[in-house]
């Protein structure tokens, strides 16, 4: 096998891949529009092996909302659930995107996962997505109702902008005094659209996610800039973070959202939330889609989903 492109990444495949993008990263997010990004995610998913066997999947409405969700149960037996928030910058992602890591999801850590068809920009800005994932987890933490057979504890984990719906939702909840999830999972999360972090700067071109791309993603879901230090909108910015249930915080070293995720971090342990704070080395921004392309992407993916299993028996 040839030598990593760049060895500063996780495994060869990773570099190729990489590299890949550098050579043809394709038209900016601002030229071409959510519905062409959109088209463009399906294709990339159709051609993408489909995820391992799961015993039940059914696409259902849940919440006084009715948002449309996608419930896999691993098994016939009655037990913990984890509410999964898509990436894809507030405008892309659906239930197809990631229906590859539910599974996985699913299948490791023994619980059933909801996964939320949230709404999306630019048609439903800020806070349409807030408020769709703070009605579905405050309907599965209420015990949903017979048709996901939750037993034990409800979490809430979000990757990239899911992970930032995922806080929000939080502090949310927090605020309005309840219920919260038992724990909340954060891989790779925007935690500040104000997109000032030096890793936006350092990552921001040739690592896979391109800085500009997220940006115009903030302008979609959030037009309005002077709201971008808002703690509704960049969870970062709020006064105070204490009484958050445990979490776990993943970023990666390539990743322009490495530093917000970073810091989101270091204000939780601050505020002596019970926390488990991880960077992979050598991985980059969406690295949980990215098991089919790179053994060490796979890997990273599954340490997150024991992170996730961890969590769960910790919080039963």
């Amino acid at each position: 096998m040839a030598e990593p492109i760049d060895p500063s990444l996780a495994d060869a495949e990773l570099a190729a891949f990489v590299e890949a993008l550098r050579q043809d990263p394709g038209p900016p997010a601002r030229t071409v529009g959510a519905a062409e990004l959109r088209r463009a995610q399906r294709l990339r998913v159709d051609a993408r092996p489909r995820g391992p066997e799961v015993a039940h999947v059914e696409d259902l409405t849940v919440g006084s909302a009715a948002v449309g969700v996608r419930l896999y149960r691993p098994s016939a037996a009655i037990g913990p659930l984890v509410v999964f928030l898509h990436g894809g910058m507030w405008t892309i992602g659906d239930l197809e995107s990631h229906d590859r890591v539910c599974r996985r999801l699913a299948l490791r850590t023994g619980a059933a996962v909801l996964s939320v068809d949230f709404r999306r920009a630019p048609e439903h800005p800020w806070p349409a997505a807030v408020d769709d994932c703070t009605d579905v987890i405050r309907w599965a933490v209420a015990g949903g109702d017979s048709r996901t057979g939750i037993a034990g504890p409800t979490v809430v984990m979000g990757d990239s902008s899911g992970g930032n719906l995922a806080a929000l939702a939080c502090l949310r909840l927090r605020d309005d005094g309840g219920p919260l999830p038992a724990a909340q999972i954060l891989v790779c999360p925007n935690t500040d659209l104000t997109l000032s972090c030096p890793s936006v700067r350092s990552k921001g071109t040739g690592w896979g996610l391109a800085a500009d791309d997220v940006a115009w993603g903030v302008e979609q879901w959030v037009p309005d800039p002077s709201r971008l230090v808002d703690p509704g909108v960049s969870p970062v910015y709020a006064a105070d973070l204490g009484g958050l249930p445990p979490t776990v915080v993943i970023t990666a070293e390539h990743d322009p959202l490495r530093d917000e995720g970073d810091a989101y971090a270091a204000r939780l342990l601050a505020a002596e939330v019970p926390l488990r704070h991880r960077c992979e080395a050598g991985m980059i921004h969406g690295f949980l889609t990215l098991d089919t392309l790179s053994p060490a992407a796979a890997t990273a993916g599954e340490r997150v989903f024991a992170d996730v299993a961890d969590l769960l028996d910790l919080v039963r």
